[in-house]
């Protein structure tokens, strides 16, 4: 997928990577896969990877420049080819991780990731000396500008350039990006309680008492804002420059890189900014003088050039294109592209969600999760270097304070443990119930759907199996009343937090939302609630991990689903690349060219 946004679930596709956040509808379901003959290699498994390290920087993190990556060097071409063009560059209007990684090379924002070494990163200032400082319990946060940030044309970064582009994420062409911060100044419906700057009307609860300091003042606390202000769709637009919805396809660029040209769908060249200073940038490298851009290569033919590594494409990488199954074994077992391969677990949390509306006996949703064919799931897709198997709702890569729990003795019996499931079915309200279970009507998930019902049936559970629509899936899952007792949806954090997840998952209960279970539990939505206003961030967190617990064991409303592991290639003369663990695509910050 290359999709990724709040209005709709992850997904996981055959083509290509994605989300921020989530990820927009498209090819819904398990994710694609090598052949269960797939085998060993030289690879490893999920399991070996340690989750990335996020921690809150300093001040003296907070300055530039950036760590370079080791070998680093400057100058040179390097090219990036991949399936899509991108088709937003106005920050506000970006909640794809393609669009927002691309956005790392010609926007700046508040606060942003600073990589300090493979898998240990920092929120720090970006434009800010630090990553803000809290008052009156989290409501307020005041932000300083630091010295010397400029425009593509040399006219300085202000203050008021940060209020102006918050404030015109109000307006109604801003049809895209996030809306957490819109929220905590306003209402839930941001729009109706303020129309955007271009009338003249501004927010009294953004403050800039100078042209280097921007305060804002939300309805409530707010702990983890500087989280949010890191986003893409945050960074921030010029006041004097911008031209609303042409804004969209001429950005004016505070980052390395300009656009030095753009051939829709077919091709993109970047260049230097002159008036970027790297001293004041912790995050960017921009280490090539030039950026070219192919797009329209699926990722077989991708997958192909790099491994061929010939002229050009010696200095080529993708952002997102995942080896596709039928190369996968090749790829993995080649030990000349051992020191090509990058290889990273999927950041996304993806679910079976039971309709609770439907299944109201727990000791029966019980029942399924301890039935539950997760390492035969795994062999149908490719085994353990495809696809990892979590046991909580929260993922472990993109969840600070995460602590691992195993409800349901998946560790010990990945295959299942039909006896338990066999007992509490016993117990319940009907031991032999039958389960509507709708799927994806794709290739890899037919035979996972087989995994399931065969599971499920040996436990004394019939299953009744609905393909749907590749096209309308979503469209058909997230009705609130659906027919289905049981179905596939996922959902990644906007940051590294369960706040950008369980209110969504768990949130407000309608036709075309995220809350798939259909959860709506007072006792949980106070908990939610009684979290987000926390002014202690790592208690938060700690009190997230807890819920997902909690709710797991009082409730399940769903089954923890298996996580994809993404594997990409890069050309032999591409140094610093590395799939950024919480977008789940190669980041350009630490892209050089070899000499």
């Amino acid at each position: 997928m290359n999709h990724r946004k709040r209005s709709a679930l992850a997904v996981l596709a055959s083509a290509s990577l994605a989300l921020v956040g989530a990820c927009a509808p498209g090819n819904a379901g398990a994710p694609s896969s090598a052949p269960a003959s797939a085998g060993a290699s030289s690879a490893p498994a999920a399991e070996a990877y340690k989750p990335p390290t996020i921690t809150l920087g300093t001040a003296e993190d907070s300055k530039g420049p950036a760590i370079p990556p080791e070998g680093v060097v400057k100058g040179g071409t390097v090219t990036m080819i991949d399936r899509d063009d991108f088709p937003h560059f106005d920050p506000a209007q970006i909640y794809v991780n393609t669009d927002a990684n691309m956005g790392l090379l010609l926007n700046r924002g508040l606060t942003g990731y600073k990589r300090v070494a493979k898998g240990d990163y920092k929120l720090v200032g970006d434009l800010a000396t630090d990553a803000g400082t809290a008052s009156d319990g989290g409501k307020t946060w005041k932000f300083t500008l630091k010295d010397g940030v400029k425009w593509q044309d040399g006219s300085p970064i202000t203050s008021a350039d940060v209020k102006w582009s918050v404030e015109r994420m109000f307006a109604p062409f801003i049809t895209f990006g996030p809306q957490y911060v819109q929220q905590w100044l306003t209402d839930v419906d941001f729009k109706k309680a303020y129309p955007g700057p271009y009338g003249g009307k501004e927010l009294d609860n953004i403050e800039t008492p100078d042209d280097k300091t921007v305060v804002f003042k939300f309805k409530a606390p707010h702990a983890d804002a500087n989280y949010a202000f890191a986003m893409a769709g945050y960074n921030i637009v010029p006041k004097a420059k911008d031209t609303k919805e042409k804004y969209d396809k001429q950005p004016v660029s505070s980052g390395p890189y300009i656009i030095k040209s753009h051939v829709v769908d077919k091709s993109m060249e970047l260049a230097r900014n002159p008036n970027w200073d790297a001293a004041t940038d912790p995050i960017r490298g921009g280490y090539p003088d030039v950026w070219k851009m192919e797009f329209g290569q699926e990722a077989t033919q991708v997958t192909d050039r790099l491994v061929a590594d010939s002229g050009p494409d010696q200095t080529a990488f993708t952002f997102y294109a995942n080896t596709p199954p039928e190369r996968l074994q090749q790829v993995l077992s080649d030990a000349s592209l051992a020191d090509r391969r990058m290889i990273s677990p999927s950041p996304y949390g993806n679910y079976y969600y039971f309709n609770l509306d439907r299944v109201k006996d727990q000791k029966i949703r019980q029942a399924i999760n301890y039935a539950w064919p997760s390492k035969q799931i795994q062999q149908a897709l490719g085994g353990p270097q495809s696809v990892a198997l979590p046991t909580t709702i929260l993922n472990e890569n993109t969840t600070v304070g995460y602590k691992p729990y195993d409800l349901f003795g998946k560790k010990d019996k990945p295959e299942g443990d039909i006896e338990k499931a066999k007992q509490l079915l016993a117990e319940s309200s009907n031991p032999h119930p039958t389960i509507v279970y709708a799927y994806n009507q794709m290739p890899t998930q037919e035979p996972v759907t087989l995994v399931i019902k065969n599971a499920l049936e040996k436990a004394g559970i019939k299953v009744v199996a609905k393909p749907l629509d590749r096209k309308t899936y979503y469209d058909s899952i997230s009705q609130t009343k659906n027919e289905f007792d049981l179905y596939w949806g996922g959902w990644g954090a906007d940051w590294p937090s369960g706040s950008t997840v369980m209110p969504v998952i768990f949130g407000p209960v309608s036709d075309g939302g995220q809350n798939m279970s259909h959860l709506n539990d007072p006792t949980v939505n106070a908990e939610m609630k009684k979290i987000e206003e926390n002014p202690d961030i790592d208690a938060a967190n700690a009190a997230w991990m807890n819920l997902d617990k909690q709710i797991q064991e009082t409730i399940t409303p769903l089954v923890v689903a298996e996580n994809r592991i993404a594997t990409m290639l890069h050309g032999s003369k591409v140094g610093g690349a590395e799939i950024d663990p919480q977008q789940w695509i190669v980041s350009p910050n630490t892209i050089f060219v070899k000499q």
